[in-house]
């Protein structure tokens, strides 16, 4: 497995991350088959492991906890905060009262004396990023955290976000991750430039579009039955998709091997996740690891998705509250006329 730089942390990571949100009650509840997984995935060269607390309600992180004991220093763990963790509106967000919280909660789960890389699981519009970075920086000088990311966040936070580290002394968030895909490249525009411009990491995820991009759904065919989000039933993205199996016939190699390739092609991508459910799953994953795509095949995904377009977003995505509520999107009526 080829390994790359993160970012600017010194940190080596493989270019493939496992992702592990498929492990638990939300996914394969069987963990002696989940660690069996993570095991293979470590034999196969991947170093590189990432969760969150939420995934399977705190259950997943119990999972890599059992697997990676007793080789926790061949693997660079990386977990996430700010999901609701309970009904406690305060076991939530990136308040210092919640982070100090919940990283502790984490590092029980894993069996770990530190983290190696900490993430904002989302942007948090009701705490002030320096109030997330003054806890995140301590939790780094009390050696519990190696470097500390953010997920999600636009790039105009990113930039706040890395104002603030060097107007308060305080460190710097060091990756991000964000979502990229061939049907999803809206990153291109402005996340991934940024990133590069202050050399942070990055770790894209659902590469495979949550399943679109394993051809497992058509267009014009029967919807299977969890099939349920508009993502999944998305008719123009399931035009894009058909062309893109019939590109990947030509290549000679699955869909899913090409989307895989796709995402770690662009340079500014250090690691992308995958998030197998199932052993088969991650031997079909790990077989086109060694996939590399000429610049005729990518020039031709560039025909069908653009640079720098979405295909509508994930569902799951994250959405800025300036278009969640109308409020911030339009003024009182009495204030609307020009005169």
């Amino acid at each position: 497995m080829r390994m790359r730089k993160l970012g600017r942390t010194g940190i080596e990571v493989s270019a493939y991350c496992l992702g592990t949100m498929m492990f638990g009650r939300t996914g394969n509840p069987d963990h002696d088959d989940c660690v069996r997984m993570i095991h293979r995935a470590l034999d196969a060269g991947i170093n590189f492991v990432d969760t969150a607390d939420v995934y399977g309600h705190s259950e997943t992180e119990e999972i890599v906890g059992k697997a990676v004991k007793g080789r926790r220093d061949e693997v660079v763990l990386a977990t996430k905060f700010n999901g609701p963790m309970g009904e406690d509106p305060n076991r939530s967000g990136s308040s210092r009262r919640w982070v100090v919280q919940a990283v502790e909660g984490s590092l029980k789960r894993l069996q770990t004396d530190y983290i190696d890389l900490y993430q904002i699981h989302h942007p948090d519009p009701h705490t002030d990023i320096e109030e997330t970075l003054s806890a995140l920086t301590d939790l780094v000088r009390a050696g519990k955290v190696r470097a500390i990311g953010s997920s999600n966040l636009p790039a105009s936070e990113i930039v706040e976000a890395q104002w603030v580290s060097q107007q308060r002394g305080l460190h710097r968030l060091r990756t991000e991750q964000p979502t990229y895909s061939i049907l999803n490249r809206g990153i291109e525009r402005e996340v991934l430039p940024t990133c590069r411009r202050y050399g942070l990491g990055v770790l894209v995820w659902s590469p495979l579009a949550m399943g679109l991009l394993t051809g497992s759904y058509r267009k014009n065919a029967p919807r299977p039955d969890n099939a349920v989000s508009r993502h999944l039933t998305d008719e123009r993205k399931l035009e894009a998709v058909e062309q893109l199996l019939t590109l990947a016939e030509e290549t000679g190699h699955s869909l899913t091997h090409v989307a895989m390739a796709f995402a770690t092609s662009h340079p500014d991508a250090t690691a992308a996740i995958i998030g197998p459910r199932t052993m088969d799953q991650l031997d079909d994953l790990l077989v086109g690891a060694t996939l590399t795509l000429g610049d005729d095949i990518l020039d031709k995904i560039d025909a069908i998705v653009p640079p720098g377009t979405d295909i509508s977003p994930l569902d799951v995505s994250y959405v800025p509250p300036s278009l969640t509520h109308t409020d911030l999107r339009r003024r009182p009526s009495h204030e609307r006329a020009a005169a």
